[in-house]
């Protein structure tokens, strides 16, 4: 059995070394092992990947150092049992990045290494991709081309591109690009396209083309201004915060900020919040480009991903385009990173490591020496503070580029409208006036499915979820009730539960009902709904964006996928149906969340030559954050919700940790975070301004069956926090727990459900 390393003190026996090891598992340390006869200790390098006897199984860790000595006697040690790769996989500086975010977020350094290998390396697989397919144009382009496929758009559009591309395109690229496996194989079967297995180049991406393909976009003054700072601090660490109103032209000074670095040999690393992103931005920078453009997200196959870390670690890629595990993967020429809404939730991972990549990104800015750009048109309140006192550096973009203007916001009071399932009858008007123009409408309704629950009129129960303490959504295609929480799905009833009644009634809306709405009000014009349950098929939602670009009227309705990185030219009209959902949130950062959400889906309005409106409806009209949003003004609601914040010592004025425990058993939870106050509190010493609240049930007590409780760390030194934080963790980790009863840290936690 191996056993946890500590360092140093060595007995008479023991070997001239032994392996330190990091494993994949919760302990929150090293382990030692002894070489082996077949792989001595000199075939043995920090940052290759070992299989290892651990218990009754084997793991594949990483090995951190080579030691001389050991705690533990060496005839208690076990030695390895394979190596598997020549070289160090894991360079120093991903090493040491993920022993930073361990210590910080009070986490196990073996799963946080193993957080930095996809999947095929984590299992212990070759970190070679070999021979990949790889698709050449097989015929001329030419007018008879051209006729046979005048009926498929989509691959004549593949064919061009492949056309183009005289050293062949893989299979990822051409996904990333928009084209399914279907039709790369009907092109095949009509002779135009043929695949050939070839080796991945493994060239630096500065052998391989000339950086540019196409020309840079004028920029105004602004954004050469920005520009220009950035690239004159390429080769030192710096964090920028640009921050551009919706239309402004971010995505073009990171082009041209992209293109300085690639000049002097510089790769860069671009982190997007969500993968419904992945194929536009994607396109742009290829478009752009003659080098690599590697990707990493989770809609892509084990085998795609292994390929975009390879290409990345080994230098054959210039650029990463990546959600934000990409922010572990090694990249030897670092020299640039962006991460693009950087006030996105979802940089933020809700398990396991719960790491924030923004955060991760400066920490790496750090260790590369190179600028690192944060980008939104609404920041977060942390990262506006910290340009505010002067540890980022601000660049503002407040005009929109080309002749585009800020689009008119207006409140509409609904307390005195005639509502047709949430659409009241002027809204309705002002679409139907927008859409006779010729112009497309966007309406965002942040709630999937047909309406939020159903309820008995005879006896006024609701159908609530087993398992959650939530209620069952109703989906009508097909017809289900679907809870959003742990994915009970079940039939729709014919009668109520508790009454027998049949007399069930939905209540409320969500996008399928709108739909259903908007079609009867409007049936000349396609309404295309993009909502979760629309783009579960890989290609739905370039397709959907596709129709969308052709500019012909129409009605987008959809969730907050609609409101982030997307450019709609002939959108005039964006519609926000239910305002009032999130001003009433019981997490602090909800007021927050929902002005950012605004501001992003109003700014899909009026991004081209024709002006653009923005109707928010609302039962609340005085209400203060809805009046400053609608003047166009983040700046200011923001600042009203640094008052507030800096009234309460909330972030970023204090500090949060929040633990987490959950169990199966009642009550379970619930004690064990009372004795693990109780321990903080005795415990904790001088530290008086760091204030434990709680331990309370978290705002839906009952999820997936199991019964979760909160205990909050408020601080107002992040040091002093860290100290309780980790004597908290030590108190939890002395204890055998039961299985079923389990706990976790979150570090900064950006959700508080």
């Amino acid at each position: 059995m191996s056993t946890p390393s500590h360092s140093t003190a060595q007995n008479d026996t023991a070997p001239e070394a032994f392996i330190r090891v990091a494993i994949p598992t919760p302990l929150r340390r090293l382990f030692d092992y002894l070489p082996s006869a077949s792989y001595p200790v000199e075939a043995i390098k920090p940052g290759c990947r070992v299989t290892v006897p651990f218990g009754s199984r084997e793991l594949v860790g990483i090995v951190m150092s080579i030691e001389a000595n050991s705690d533990i006697p060496s005839n208690k040690l076990k030695p390895i049992i394979s190596i598997l790769d020549n070289q160090p996989l894991l360079p120093k500086d991903i090493i040491q990045l993920c022993q930073w975010a361990a210590r910080y977020y009070h986490h196990s350094v073996g799963e946080t290494l193993s957080q930095a290998l996809p999947k095929n390396l984590r299992i212990g697989k070759p970190a070679s991709m070999g021979s990949i397919p790889f698709w050449f144009a097989s015929s001329e382009l030419d007018a008879e081309t051209a006729n046979l496929l005048q009926r498929s758009k989509k691959q004549l559009a593949a064919f061009e591109l492949i056309s183009n591309a005289p050293n062949g395109l893989n299979g990822t690229e051409l996904l990333e690009s928009g084209f399914s496996r279907a039709i790369l194989q009907s092109l095949s079967k009509k002779g135009l396209i043929e695949s050939r297995d070839i080796e991945p180049s493994s060239l630096p991406f500065t052998e391989q083309n000339s950086p540019l393909k196409s020309a840079h976009l004028i920029m105004n003054d602004e954004q050469h201004y920005a520009c220009e700072a950035i690239t004159d601090g390429l080769g030192s660490f710096n964090t920028y915060l640009l921050e551009g109103v919706t239309g402004s032209g971010k995505t073009e000074v990171y082009l041209q900020t992209i293109s300085a670095a690639l000049a002097k040999g510089l790769q860069t690393l671009v982190l997007i919040p969500e993968i419904g992103l992945t194929p536009q931005t994607v396109k742009r920078f290829r478009d752009r480009f003659n080098v690599p453009v590697a990707c990493l997200h989770s809609g892509l196959s084990d085998g795609e991903r292994l390929q975009g870390w390879l290409e990345a670690s080994r230098c054959s890629a210039g650029i990463l385009i990546s959600t934000r595990s990409g922010i572990f993967t090694p990249m030897p020429n670092l020299g640039l990173i962006i991460v693009d809404e950087e006030h996105d939730s979802s940089y933020k991972q809700q398990e396991s490591l719960r790491y924030n990549a923004r955060d991760l990104a400066i920490y790496r800015g750090s260790q590369a020496n190179c600028p690192v750009v944060l980008g939104s048109a609404t920041p977060s309140l942390e990262t506006l503070h910290n340009a505010r006192q002067g540890k980022y550096t601000q660049l503002h973009l407040k005009q929109r580029a080309g002749n585009a203007k800020p689009p008119a916001m207006e409140l509409l009071d609904m307390r005195h409208q005639l509502v047709q399932d949430g659409l009241s009858t002027e809204l309705l008007q002002r679409i139907g006036v927008h859409l006779a123009r010729g112009n497309q409408v966007m309406i965002f309704l942040n709630r999937r499915g047909y309406a939020p629950s159903m309820i008995c009129q005879d006896c006024g129960s609701i159908i609530d979820c087993h398992h959650c303490d939530a209620h069952m959504t109703i989906h009508r295609f097909p017809p289900h009730l679907h809870c959003h929480h742990c994915d009970l799905q079940q039939p729709i009833p014919w009668q109520c539960p508790s009454c027998q009644s049949r007399k069930l009634q939905p209540v409320g809306q969500g996008t399928e009902k709108a739909e259903q709405t908007l079609n009867q009000h409007f049936p000349s014009y396609p309404v295309i709904r993009i909502d979760r349950d629309t783009t579960r098929k890989k290609q739905a939602l370039g397709e959907m964006l596709e129709k969308i670009n052709t500019g012909k009227p129409c009605i987008l309705l959809g969730t907050q996928m609609l409101a982030k990185g997307h450019h709609f030219p002939d959108v005039t009209l964006v519609a926000i149906v239910n305002a009032d959902a999130g001003l009433f949130s019981s997490d602090f950062r909800g007021s927050e969340k929902t002005g950012q959400l605004i501001m992003q889906v109003a700014g899909r309005a009026g991004r081209g030559q024709k002006p653009g409106q923005v109707i928010i409806q609302t039962y609340n009209p005085e209400h203060p954050s809805l009046q400053l949003l609608s003047m166009n003004d983040y700046g200011r609601f923001a600042d009203s919700l640094f008052v507030e914040r800096r009234h309460l010592n909330l972030p970023p004025e204090g500090y949060l940790t929040l633990v987490r425990s959950e169990s199966m058993n009642q009550g379970e939870s619930e004690t064990l975070l009372s004795a693990l106050r109780q321990y903080a509190e005795h415990n904790k010493g001088q530290l008086t301004d760091t204030r434990l609240l709680g331990p309370i049930p978290a705002p839906m007590e009952k999820r997936q069956g199991r019964y979760r409780w909160h205990l909050l760390i408020h601080g107002k030194d992040r040091k002093d926090l860290h100290r309780v934080v980790e004597g908290m963790v030590s108190f939890l980790e002395s204890h055998r727990l039961p299985r079923q009863l389990k706990w976790t840290v979150d570090i900064d936690p950006q959700e508080m459900s």
